[in-house]
Order: structure tokens, then C-alpha cells, then sequence
């Protein structure tokens, strides 16, 4: 592109400069008046170029001559300014000069690199030649500051000796630029329209902030109210008359602020008066609103929750209520609940909802307890995490209510009733004690209850062939049993002893005593509230050793050995006696089966297989024992057999939809569901269910992953997948499906990931295990 006289190369096109205004020379020995603008230049002066500052390294006497700059922004045109660094020009003025206003030059709105930049050497033309650039205008007035003798025309520039006659360099030139209050850093359209130049401009600001002055003027406010200096406002409460102002209170407490900024006719009184509020509350609101602070006891937090709920100074309520959480007793916890409700304190509410059902024995043996109202009780009986150790106690509890006001109460007798869990009673409550209640046989609705229980016991018993599925048949989750992870092994491939146990109603796995021995692809069961442990490997060799453990005591004991040393073992308990079955060691499957007989501590050997099965899975059924999958020693296998111990003898049933050896089995609803395994080695999610009345396999909604030698238990109506391996990495995490709903959902994981573990459901509470990692309650809370 060809290159018009004067130009440097690179830069825009530019236009030739405007032409000067006319020049009025004043009267003979008039002195000049302050101005805005700038003094006229002499006759064929040219006007001197505001200050633009310029990266510093241009100032090197070393530097490149006009037109040939150093870098790719030298190339670019300027406004006619010397060369200042842009950098410590806004050091310099940030430190020194931060409230200068300065003139600025009127350009469009480049990049930032284009605000201060320079394009040019300490050589570059002369503003006489140089042509304008499209991003330089003449220098706008600043009205707020008076001009100065222009010292930058050609006689001024002239008469002041050089840098070199002065003895200074560079260096001396450029911190004597930073220094001048009036350096033109950001064009005035740059301030007014880029976003890019204002957050330049910042960095030739200064934000300065009095960090104590708020608490500082505070306590001078505190200061005037207890010398009632300054105080606009009187507030009578009760006897009391408090002198105070208004602003403090509306800035604490949105009901002030709604009263002092709005038209009521208290924003233009000099007394108020406030009803239904605790004298001695109000004084410490009053002090919290000057100070910030507020002693909160067990005898003045309810008065002090009330009028913060009132008053609407959140920070106190708040405060209160987590006051009442740490100091909450069955003796009072319904009240605080009902002073909750009253006061809008959902926090507080749920709170209190949760200590009642965490506490429920405790809670319905004070007088507090029959004066529940009819909504709150419903809600406490309808949860599923109110901890009773037998549903009778929650039947005994509506029953306790309802006969405090027979009367009035009797009519919501059906409906408090529809949340008891009559089909989990025991029989010969239901038949000798419900059943017989008079007010139980006059209502309709509750003989439905009693029939419904009727049925879901004799389904039990094998004597109705199926039951419809509800939440009355749920078990609540402090009495459903607790369930236990056993042993297996983990990304080390050393087997565990390590016991885990699951907290239904807090969703959380405790660690126990741990066994005496490592065991892998062990068998566990339950028996009447004792985990039996067998067989498995060490990690060295197979183990025909047995031991049990006692919830209670929270130890384990040997017991008599199997004959056989094996792992890989199914086991499950079948009318009082412990059946192991399959398994596998180094060489062989096994088809054999051997019963144990607690009484005698003693092992036999029963009817075999028909089929050697390693990695099998068991469970008992209508008094009968199903062996389902596992592997011959050459393929997983599909086929299922049945024993029954009446005849000793086993047939095959059908079999399975899919492959799978160690899969976990589990027993619900008088259905057998099998989950996961390994299909030789591919780890499966899918899950089926055995329909014994049927003899059909119903294939149902999978995993979320993939889980080979997974443990499963039945717990709380939900069958749970624990750990396994994905064909990657030992899991950790477990999920639970609910028949109902024909869907998984996660529930916390255990600590360990591991696969192989034995998983059973034990007949004990949670509380009456004796954890490692105890969990420490305080007693030292107080009554309100």
C-alpha cells in the first residue's frame, strides 16, 4: 500500500488536521485570564501534543527511529504524544495524584492497548509533519482546572536546555512525566463508552476502606442511647419507656423499618407503644440492635423467640431457636414444637418432630403427650422413623390418646389407626389383644385393619399363596433388624475381617468388632439375633471354620467346623437348623450340603445337588431351601433345583432368564430375587424374581451398574445390592430397590469397597450394638 508523505508505515489511513482557529491577541499589558482552554499559539506555532504516556522501554536512547518501532503496537498511529510509559505513568498517578482531574483527548474507542500505547521512537516525527491519526482530535477544555503557560511551543522547547546539556537520561525524563498532575491517561469517549477503559481507569484508583468505622460508629450510637443523646423516638412496653432511635431499630428489624418508612401514623410519632411484648425481651433487642449481642437463657428464650418473631429481627429468632434445639427433653419437646408452629419456625418444627421420633417411648410416657393435637400425632405415627422396638408400641400410643378425651377423640379413632402397622404384629396380640378392643370391633374401618393383618399371617404361613403389597406391611426402620457386610476383599485382593453395619433410619454404615479370621466368598446368615460366619479363604487356604457373633456383647465366638473346606458357599437358615451349600476350592465344585444344628453345635451331611455349584446362591422359602446359579466348574449355569427337607431330596425348578455365579439372593413378599453375579466373567446388572406359586422368573429393572460377587439382604421391604465388582474396581456403593415402585435408588456406601462379603439381615435394634465409633450424646441438656 503506497504511503502518504509524513506517514509511518503500518499505520491507519489517516486525514490531514482541522486548521487552527484564528489567534486574537490580547491588549498590550493585559495579564491573561484563567482559562479552560489552552493559550493561543503564536502565528505558525504548532499546538504542543497532550501528555500520552508510553511503555517505558521506548524511552532507551538504543531504540528504533520513526516508522520503525520495536513491536507489533509500535506500528500504530499516535495522537502526537511524547513517549511515556503507560504503566508507572498510572503508578504514578495512583500514588501520587489520584484526585487530579486530567484533560483528556476525544478518540473512538480502540482496544486498551491503544489507550496509553505508543507506536513510536524517541526519534518520531515531529507534530508539526505528523499527520493526524483517525483516533486524535483536538484536546477538549477542562472547565474545573485553570490553564498554564503553554512551555511545550518551539520557543519554550527551544530556550530549556537538552536533556543531554542538563545531564539527564531517560529515566530522570520519564519519572518527571509520572510526577505532572495533568497527564491525559484515558480519552474522555473511552471513560463514557468502553468497558476495556474503565477497568483501565481502575488501576489508577485508589479504594481506601475504614474497616472498624461501622463497629466504631456503632458503639458511639450505643454511647447516645444510654445517655439518651440524639434520640428521635420513645417505645413504651409495658411499664417501660425507652428512649432510642429510629434508624437503628429499622436497619435490626424489618418491622420497625416497615413502621418508620412508610405512611402509618407511627412514622411521624415521637412515642410507640408495643403490645403483648415482653418488657425484659424488648430491653435486650433493643441492646442487640446497638451492639450486636445478646444473652440468650433457658429463661428467657421463649419470650425472647416471641418478640424477635414478632418484631422481626431474624438474627435473634434464629439464635433462639437453635438455643431451644440443644436444650430439648421429652418433657418439653411438644411444647417447643407447638410454640414453633405458632411462630412460623419450620427449622425449629422439624427439629422438634425429629427429637419426638427419635424418643417417642420416652415422649409418650410424660403428661405432655396426650395434649398433642390430632395432626401432630398423625404426622409422628405416619413416619417410618419414629423409633419403637415393636409396633405394639405404636398401638398402644394412639390407643394411650384417644383414652385421655374418649369422647371428643373417638371419632379419630379410623384415622390414627390407618398408620398402625397391624399386619406386623405379632398373632396372638392381634387375635387376644386387638381384636378384642370394643372400640376396635364397632368400626368398620379397623376390622378391615384386623382382617388385612389376618391375611399378610397366614400368607406367612404358606397358607394364602399371595398378599397385596402396602406400607402397612413395611416395617418401620428402628425395628426392620440391622444389616450386616461381612468380611470379602478389596483392590489389594487380601481378604477383609472387617464388619460393617447398616443404620436404616440414619443411613449410615458403623464399623464393629471385627472376626477373628480373614474371610473372603464367606457364607453368613442369622439365626434368633446371632450372625453365623462360615467357611470362605484366608487369603493362604480354604476354612471349614465357623464363628458367631453377638450383637449385644459385640464379640464373636468359635463353633463347631464343617466337615468340608471350601468358599464361594451359600448359606441360609431353614426352620430352625443352618444349611451350607456348594461351593468350590482349588480344584473342585462342590455339590455337597451340610446342616447345622445349633443345639448340638454339631455339622451333618444331607442330600446332595443335583448339580456342583461354586458361587452359589440360597434362599429359604415357603419350607423350602433354592439353590439358584453359580458355576460347575466349567460354565456359570442358569438352572435352579429345590431341596426339601421333609423328603431330603432335590428337584430342579426353573431355571433362571440369564446365566450368573456369585450373584446375591434375597427373600421378600414370598418372592426369591436374584441380583448381579458374573456371567463367566462379565459382571451383570440385571435382576429377576421367582414366583414359587408360578414357578416363573419375571425379569425387573436393573442396576445402575454392574455388580459380580455383590452381597444382598432384604431389609425394610427394599432388597439392597452391597459393593461387588464392576469388572474394573471393587465398589463401595450400594442401592436399593423397592418392589413397589420397581426401582433403585443409592443409599450410602460402605466404608470399604469390597466384593465376595457375606451380607445378612440380623433381628436386633442398632442401638444395642456396641459400636467402635460410638456416638457420644450429650446429657447435659437442660429443661426449658
Amino acid at each position: 500500500m503506497s504511503q502518504k508523505p509524513g506517514s509511518r508505515q503500518g499505520s491507519f489511513t489517516s486525514r490531514p488536521p482541522p486548521p487552527p482557529p484564528p489567534v486574537i491577541p490580547p491588549p498590550p499589558g493585559t495579564p491573561p485570564e484563567p482559562r479552560s482552554n489552552p493559550p493561543p499559539l503564536p502565528t505558525g506555532a504548532s499546538a504542543a501534543p497532550p501528555l500520552v504516556p508510553r511503555r517505558r522501554e521506548s524511552l532507551d536512547t538504543n531504540n528504533t527511529t520513526a516508522g520503525q518501532g520495536s513491536g507489533p503496537l509500535n506500528d500504530r498511529p499516535l495522537t502526537g504524544s511524547p513517549n511515556i510509559s503507560s504503566r508507572s505513568a498510572f503508578r504514578s498517578v495512583s500514588s501520587n495524584c489520584a484526585s487530579v482531574q486530567s484533560t483528556s483527548t476525544s478518540m473512538t474507542s480502540p482496544p486498551p492497548s491503544y489507550i496509553a500505547g505508543s507506536v513510536g521512537g524517541v526519534g518520531s516525527s515531529s507534530p508539526a509533519t505528523r499527520p493526524a491519526s483517525a483516533f486524535s482530535t483536538l484536546p477538549t477544555s477542562s472547565p474545573s482546572l485553570p490553564s498554564r503557560p503553554n512551555t511545550n511551543t518551539p520557543e519554550s522547547m527551544s530556550s530549556q536546555p537538552s536533556l543531554k546539556a542538563r545531564g539527564e537520561d531517560a529515566a530522570t525524563l520519564t519519572r518527571t512525566m509520572e510526577l505532572r498532575p495533568n497527564l491525559n491517561l484515558v480519552p474522555k469517549n473511552q471513560e463514557s463508552h468502553s468497558v476495556d477503559s474503565r477497568r483501565e481507569d481502575l488501576r489508577g484508583s485508589c479504594l481506601y476502606e475504614a474497616k472498624s468505622l461501622t463497629q466504631d460508629a456503632f458503639k458511639v450510637l450505643h454511647e447516645f442511647y444510654q445517655s439518651g443523646q440524639l434520640c428521635d423516638l420513645e417505645l413504651k412496653v409495658g411499664e417501660k419507656v425507652f428512649k432510642c432511635h429510629r434508624v437503628v431499630l429499622a436497619c435490626v428489624s424489618k418491622y420497625f423499618r416497615a413502621m418508620f418508612t412508610s405512611e402509618m401514623a407511627e412514622s411521624k410519632q415521637n412515642r410507640v407503644t408495643i403490645q403483648d411484648i415482653d418488657e425484659y425481651a424488648m430491653e435486650l433487642l433493643i441492646k442487640f440492635a446497638y451492639t450486636g449481642k445478646v444473652l440468650i437463657t433457658v429463661n428467657n428464650v421463649q419470650p425472647m423467640l416471641y418478640a424477635a418473631s414478632i418484631l422481626q429481627v431474624e438474627a435473634v429468632a434464629i439464635a433462639s431457636s437453635d438455643f431451644m434445639k440443644t436444650h430439648m427433653h421429652p418433657t418439653n419437646c411438644i411444647g417447643i414444637r407447638q410454640f414453633a408452629e405458632a411462630h412460623g419456625r419450620s427449622e425449629l418444627i422439624k427439629m422438634a418432630d425429629k427429637f419426638i421420633q427419635d424418643n417417642f417411648q420416652d415422649v409418650v410416657e410424660v403428661e405432655e403427650f396426650v395434649s398433642m393435637t390430632t395432626e401432630h400425632l398423625e404426622l409422628i405415627i405416619a413416619s417410618p422413623n419414629i423409633f419403637v422396638e415393636s409396633e405394639i408400641q405404636a398401638y398402644e400410643a394412639v390407643m394411650k390418646w384417644l383414652m385421655h378425651d374418649l369422647e371428643h377423640r373417638k371419632q379419630y379413632l379410623a384415622r390414627l389407626m390407618a398408620h398402625v402397622k397391624f399386619p406386623l404384629l405379632p398373632a396372638s396380640y392381634l387375635m387376644g389383644k386387638v381384636e378384642q378392643e370394643p372400640m376396635m370391633k364397632k368400626d368398620l374401618d379397623c376390622r378391615d385393619y384386623i382382617d388385612e393383618a389376618k391375611h399378610y399371617q397366614l400368607f406367612l404361613s404358606g397358607v394364602y399363596p399371595t398378599v397385596k403389597l402396602s406400607e402397612r406391611l413395611r416395617p418401620r426402620k428402628s425395628c426392620a433388624g440391622v444389616m450386616f457386610c461381612v468380611g470379602g476383599r478389596g483392590g489389594t485382593g487380601d481378604p477383609f475381617k472387617s464388619i460393617e453395619c447398616y443404620d436404616l433410619r440414619n443411613n449410615r454404615w458403623l464399623t464393629i468388632s471385627e472376626m477373628t479370621t480373614k474371610r473372603r466368598h464367606v457364607g453368613v446368615v442369622s439365626v434368633d439375633g446371632l450372625l453365623y460366619s462360615i467357611g470362605g479363604h484366608d487369603g493362604n487356604e480354604h476354612l471349614n471354620s465357623c464363628e458367631v457373633f453377638d450383637p449385644v456383647t459385640n464379640k464373636w465366638k468359635a463353633i463347631a467346623s464343617m466337615a468340608t473346606y471350601r468358599r464361594g458357599i451359600a448359606v441360609a437358615s431353614l426352620n430352625g437348623p443352618i444349611y451350607v451349600v456348594g461351593g468350590l476350592d482349588d480344584s473342585t465344585c462342590f455339590n455337597q450340603v451340610e446342616r447345622y444344628d445349633i443345639q448340638s453345635d454339631s455339622w451333618s451331611f444331607v442330600a446332595p445337588m443335583n448339580t456342583p455349584r461354586g458361587g452359589v446362591g440360597v434362599g429359604a422359602l415357603k419350607n423350602m431351601l433354592y439353590a439358584v446359579g453359580g458355576n460347575d466348574g466349567t460354565t456359570s449355569l442358569d438352572t435352579c433345583e429345590r431341596y426339601d427337607p421333609h423328603v431330603n431330596r432335590w428337584t430342579f425348578v426353573a431355571s433362571m432368564k440369564k446365566r450368573r455365579a456369585g450373584a446375591g439372593v434375597a427373600v421378600l413378599d414370598g418372592y426369591l430375587f436374584v441380583v448381579g453375579g458374573f456371567d463367566d466373567n462379565s459382571p451383570q446388572d440385571s435382576v429377576e424374581r421367582y414366583d414359587p406359586v408360578t414357578n416363573t422368573w419375571e425379569v425387573l429393572t436393573v442396576m445402575s451398574r454392574p455388580r459380580g460377587g455383590v452381597g444382598v439382604a432384604a431389609l425394610g421391604g427394599k432388597i439392597y445390592a452391597v459393593g461387588g465388582h464392576d469388572g474394573t474396581n471393587y465398589l463401595n456403593s450400594v442401592e436399593a430397590f423397592d418392589p413397589i415402585s420397581n426401582s433403585w435408588d443409592s443409599a450410602a456406601g460402605v466404608q470399604s469397597g469390597r466384593a465376595g462379603a457375606g451380607v445378612t439381615v440380623v433381628d436386633c435394634l442398632i442401638h444395642s450394638i456396641r459400636k467402635q465409633d460410638k456416638l457420644h450424646l450429650s446429657s447435659t441438656a437442660g429443661k426449658l
